[in-house]
């Protein structure tokens, strides 16, 4: 695929140590607890109890070490940008008041910064890290986590082919690899492979796996069970026995075999899978494309409305 190169350079991001390293000015500080509040849109979702209780115990005997990244609220109480886990431990720890840092940071500045404070986490899942990766993608490129996962596949298709992006995906891809290049762990290739794929789990396996209760790859051989019922039980049942993966694909094949579908099942299946992909894809701003799915779409009508 012919690459033309662009003048544009996507944003740097700036890291937690950066914001508690800057404004020499504005010294650490201490506040109430009750005087910090959690912002609307957090990144963190799952904290390990065990790791939590060793880190209450900690705050017990040393105290908060480092402090939180806040930034003032016009009602006198300060948002929280990084540090929750610190927070919460201060407070089953008894503490009343914290260590802080305050800085003046817009909405977007906040978010970046906890999201890579979240990426930088010693216990991060694959669903957190692909979720807050999204977000920064999102929030540099402007636009929403679906536009930048077509984006990626588009990029894919257009390789596979041996074709030319338009100018705009082209510039929004060169911003996605510079962000992953600085976040330093994937490219858009491996980005698109590895960890998208996540997102597509079915419900129920998806929870437990941002939840920490049980690792992608066990996850990942459960979630190929197609049967709703069975894939709950035995889902239930590996984490509640912490099976290996081998005892889990034992489990699997020792299940019933799965109904085979029927043809108008397979046919709703396929038409549920076209429809979603349409809604996301660009096609409808090339008029040829949109006047076949036009005309595809009447020859259905008509074969359907057939006696």
């Amino acid at each position: 695929m012919a690459v033309k190169k662009t003048d544009r350079v996507a944003p740097k991001l700036k890291t937690l140590d950066a914001y508690l390293g800057s404004a020499p000015e504005q010294p650490t500080a201490s506040v109430q607890t009750d005087k910090i509040q959690l912002p609307q849109k957090q990144p963190r979702r799952y904290f390990d109890s065990e790791k939590l209780a060793q880190l209450v115990q900690s705050v017990k005997e040393f105290g908060i070490l480092e402090p939180l990244l806040v930034r003032p609220l016009p009602n006198g109480k300060y948002e929280l940008i990084a540090g929750e886990r610190r927070l919460r431990a201060a407070k089953e720890a008894g503490l009343k008041e914290v260590p802080i840092v305050s800085r003046e940071l817009d909405d977007q500045q906040a978010l970046q910064v906890a999201l890579m404070e979240n990426l930088q986490r010693e216990d991060l899942n694959p669903v957190e890290e692909t979720e807050a990766v999204l977000d920064l993608l999102s929030l540099a490129l402007a636009v929403d986590r679906s536009e930048v996962v077509s984006v990626l596949h588009q990029s894919y298709n257009a390789k596979q082919r041996g074709q030319e992006l338009n100018q705009n995906v082209l510039i929004q891809v060169e911003k996605i690899e510079s962000l992953l290049s600085e976040i330093g762990r994937f490219n858009a290739g491996t980005f698109r492979s590895s960890r998208l794929p996540l997102l597509n789990l079915p419900a129920d396996v998806l929870s437990v796996v941002r939840d920490g209760k049980i690792e992608y790859t066990k996850a990942q051989a459960i979630a190929r069970i197609k049967d709703e019922e069975q894939r709950t039980n035995l889902l239930q049942e590996a984490i509640s026995k912490e099976w290996s993966l081998n005892e889990i694909k034992a489990a699997i094949k020792e299940l019933k075999p799965e109904v085979e579908p029927t043809p108008e099942k397979i046919v709703a299946q396929r038409w549920s899978e076209i429809g979603k992909r349409l809604q996301q894809s660009q096609v409808w701003s090339d008029r040829k494309k949109r006047d076949r799915i036009t005309k595809l779409l009447d020859e259905l009508d008509k074969l359907t409305g057939e006696g």
